[in-house]
């Protein structure tokens, strides 16, 4: 059974930064492809980052250059370091997984950025 759990959303002020963590189970880590995906309380929604199974990246064009997408296959852990963080993040961010056709989603953690 695939599990993903996130953490690290908070409340941080416009320029901060955060790093999001999302650990994965039930999973051989790494022979999936994997990423970050936002809501935004206007209902608006996308990837913001993903990579691969051979560690290829993709970056959002509203956030290129503030993002850094990353694996640790010892702690089964993907992480989005986020920088310059602006108003307009905030958003519900959610870690996915692709396998076998099906996307699996964790749970999601906040990120509001205060002006």
């Amino acid at each position: 059974q695939v599990q993903l759990v996130e953490s690290g959303g908070g409340l941080v002020q416009a320029g901060g930064s955060l790093r999001l963590s999302c650990v994965a189970s039930g999973i051989t880590f790494g022979a999936n492809d994997m990423g970050w995906y936002r809501q935004t309380p206007r209902n608006e929604r996308e990837v913001v980052a993903a990579i691969s199974i051979g560690g290829n990246t993709i970056y959002a064009d509203s956030m290129k250059g503030r993002l850094t997408i990353s694996r640790d296959f010892a702690r089964k852990t993907m992480y989005l370091q986020m920088n310059s963080l602006k108003p307009e993040d905030t958003a519900v961010y959610y870690c996915y997984l692709d396998r076998s056709g099906v996307r699996h989603w964790g749970q999601g953690t906040q990120v509001t950025v205060s002006s």
